[in-house]
């Protein structure tokens, strides 16, 4: 690719690794590209962050692509990943530590197969407090690193498919596709909730944007070394 495709627009798929900011995959991107083709600035963003404890497909785009990227955030997406039942975390994942623990035992594979259709369709959801999303100007997170508590409200979020795919005890593996806005951390915090139980979310990868699927994107340690074999 040249100078010029990347000014006038390219659409990038990317495998952010595990452990990478969605900041540092485009940070890692644009460096990559000013260096190679000496530009002193490039137009690029990302099409929906995600968390750096959950690796996957992140859609980047350049130049005026970048004007695609409302419309990339609202497509369908979806994501696989683990449910840990019996605890919960405040962040209801692994950024934070286990702050609570519940019984599991009566739990069979026949009720979490069951349980999986209480959440088909449209639902009313809350998002996590350790999230980035703003109140009276301040993201979540802050409030809840500060230890204060705030009414966040639930909104509407529809999932088409909540598919089982494995039960490894306390571990439960799963499919999901899901509207914009959803949070796979609160799906697995309400699940352990609707099981009488505890769960948070333990591994999360995404895998297709509408239809643009993972198996297609490239590390960003792989787009650069094929951004140096250009001529």
């Amino acid at each position: 690719m040249t100078k010029e495709d990347f000014l006038e627009g390219q659409l990038l798929l990317i495998d952010k690794p595990l452990g990478w900011s969605s900041f540092q995959a485009v940070n890692s991107l644009k460096w990559a590209i000013r260096k190679k083709f000496e530009l002193k600035k490039i137009k690029i963003g990302h099409a929906g962050t995600l968390d750096p404890l959950a690796s996957g497909l992140l859609i980047i785009c350049t130049g005026k692509f970048t004007k695609r990227i409302a419309e990339l955030q609202g497509q369908e997406k979806e994501y696989t990943g683990t449910i840990t039942l019996g605890a919960t975390t405040p962040s209801y994942d692994m950024e934070t530590e286990i702050n609570e623990r519940f019984p599991f035992s009566h739990i069979t594979p026949e009720l979490i197969q069951t349980t999986t259709a209480d959440f088909i369709g449209e639902i009313e959801q809350q998002p996590p407090v350790f999230s980035a999303l703003k109140k009276d100007g301040k993201r979540l997170y802050e409030y809840a690193r500060e230890g204060k508590e705030v009414e966040i409200k639930t909104r509407k979020i529809h999932i088409s498919e909540f598919e089982i795919t494995g039960i490894d005890f306390p571990e439960v593996h799963f499919r999901v596709c899901c509207s914009k806005g959803t949070y796979i951390r609160s799906l697995a915090f309400d699940f352990g909730k609707a099981l009488e139980s505890g769960a948070y979310l333990s591994a999360l990868r995404r895998t297709k944007i509408g239809d643009y699927n993972v198996n297609k994107a490239i590390s960003p340690e792989k787009f650069r070394d094929l951004l140096q074999l250009e001529a």
